[in-house]
């Protein structure tokens, strides 16, 4: 309606998947590179998450171009499917035979059968064979443990099979299930994508007008950048539904630009109902508003727990505080307060018993005989690694600091400025990026890593330490060199303890062999017992 009026060959902001208004932001370029190294990495799954439109589709689309000649991919994007269903999908999607069988259970075994003698196949004639599915949060447990089994299958470098899982938050959510913890461990790469940037907002808003034929003055200027990203939290999709109502509303008006008052007013018209509107208003840096009573409604007392959490010195745990009423949690709860990421380091320093500089505290480290190890695993690793650490979480571009330091089957303990906080799993895992800072002890005449050949007290430390667990009860001597058999060692080592078995000595070995050889350092299972 309003393209003439605009000078527009056609309307710039629809929802539809247009692959000409393609707009790669770094955070998308970065997710497609997880994608692109999860396929050449050999390993089983590839985890992709994001709020709904943030364009994880588009991401998965360029991922699909971009396939090697040489990998076979099927794509099931309705993935609400039984177990015996998505077998028969992942057949119809490889185009895989499959002999009739009698019954459900026949069934499936033909299903599987069918599938490991297509990969062995493939495997021989060099193709590689790679599983997309989108939606994935709509997948039950029962369906994911049978994903898990199909990645099974492997040889000695590589699995048959790799999955690509995209999905929405609750994604995230589901494999912190303890049940799903086998399947967590098998995540090779794993990437949240973010929302967009106050500048990269403005920078898509230009490319799709550009694309769309705009000449002369942008009919939505420059200039209304950040507020767009205020309005929408910097989603894609939410951007498009706000720019194509403002443009709308400013040619009802005879305006021949979008002003504040009418993408305000366009706004609230879009998103009515689901507290959008309400982005423009400031928030308070690092904290974490209170729950809005339509949410409550929705999620009651799990939502009050992370999001609200009391400041009493030893706040109830989850499954107590779920006893109460939702408009009880809601008027007695507060925000919780975070902190900034140095601060936080120092709070996790003080468990090790070291104080760390106020600036820079990694760097301080070093000194008081720890090192900084910064990971993106998540709570899947941080269970692996069983060490206290400091993650980040985000409230839409907002993000604040805090040290995790308990961790159960459905709750997590956050220590923020000395004061402990029990809150949700569930939606602490929505909140979490996957990148954590943890600390450990460094060993004599440590290297950032160990190779072949190399020799020194490090390596002197790293030879006693798996003659110690192999059960010798003599030291090896003094100027051990890292050579085949102790490399052999040292990969069934890491291939025991779920780490990369790469016959090479970094941080997580080192933090592994810390704590089997009984070194005093913090532990983030402890407190509940495991």
């Amino acid at each position: 309606m309003y393209t003439n009026y605009f000078h527009l060959k056609q309307a710039p902001f629809s929802i539809a998947p247009d692959p000409r208004y393609l707009f790669m932001s770094e955070r998308h370029r970065e997710a497609l590179a997880h994608l692109l190294y999860g396929i050449g990495s050999g390993g089983g799954f590839v985890l992709l998450t994001g709020e709904i439109g943030a364009g994880k589709t588009t991401v998965c689309r360029c991922f699909i171009e971009q396939v090697p000649d040489d990998c076979r991919l099927a794509y099931i994007f309705n993935p609400k499917l039984t177990v015996e269903e998505l077998l028969q999908t992942i057949c119809d999607e490889f185009r895989i035979d499959v002999p009739s069988g009698a019954g459900a259970k026949a069934g499936v075994k033909s299903f599987i059968d069918a599938i490991n003698a297509y990969l062995l196949e493939s495997h021989a004639r060099s193709h590689n064979n790679v599983l997309v599915i989108d939606e994935a949060q709509n997948l039950s447990a029962q369906v994911l443990e049978q994903l898990r089994l199909l990645t099974n299958l492997e040889t000695s470098e590589r699995k048959l099979l790799q999955i690509i899982l995209i999905g929405q938050p609750e994604l995230r959510t589901m494999l912190a299930r303890p049940e799903l913890e086998q399947l967590a461990q098998r995540v090779i790469a794993r990437y949240h994508l973010g929302p967009l940037s106050a500048a990269e907002t403005g920078a898509y808003v230009a490319h799709r007008l550009a694309v769309a034929g705009e000449q002369g003055a942008a009919p939505v200027p420059a200039a209304l950048a950040p507020l767009i990203h205020r309005l929408t939290d910097g989603v894609p999709r939410r951007i498009n539904l706000l720019c194509d109502r403002a443009l709308l509303g400013a040619y009802v008006e005879n305006s021949r630009e979008v002003t504040p008052k009418i993408l305000r007013r366009a706004a609230r018209e879009v998103f009515v109902g689901d507290g959008s509107a309400a982005a423009a208003a400031p928030r308070v840096a690092r904290r974490w508003p209170l729950v809005a009573g339509s949410v409550l409604a929705c999620a009651a007392i799990s939502a009050a727990a992370w999001q609200a959490v009391p400041h009493t010195p030893a706040p109830l745990p989850v499954k107590a505080r779920a006893a109460a009423p939702a408009h009880a949690a809601a008027a007695t709860a507060k925000p919780l307060a975070l902190s900034t990421q140095n601060d936080a380091l120092r709070e996790l320093g003080a468990l090790w018993g070291r104080q760390l500089p106020a600036t820079a505290p990694c760097d301080g480290a070093p000194r008081l005989g720890l090192r900084c190890y910064q990971g993106r695993g998540g709570l899947y690793e941080l269970r692996l690694l069983d060490r206290p650490a400091i993650v980040a979480l985000h409230d839409g571009a907002r993000v604040g600091y805090a040290v995790l330091t308990g961790l159960d089957d459905d709750s997590a303990t956050l220590t923020i400025d000395g004061r402990r906080h029990t809150v949700n799993l569930a939606l602490l895992a929505t909140r979490i990026d996957g990148e954590y800072t943890t600390l450990w002890k460094v060993p004599r005449g440590f290297r950032d890593q160990v190779g072949p050949g190399d020799s020194g007290p490090d390596v002197d430390w790293i030879a006693a330490r798996l003659a110690e667990l192999g059960g010798k009860h003599a030291a090896p001597p003094r100027g051990q060199v890292l050579d085949e058999p102790t490399r052999r060692l040292l990969r069934a080592f890491q291939l025991k303890q779920n780490l990369k078995a790469d016959g090479l000595a970094g941080p997580r070995t080192y933090m592994r062999l810390n704590q089997l050889a009984g070194v005093d350092e913090p532990h983030l299972l402890a407190a509940t017992g495991k």
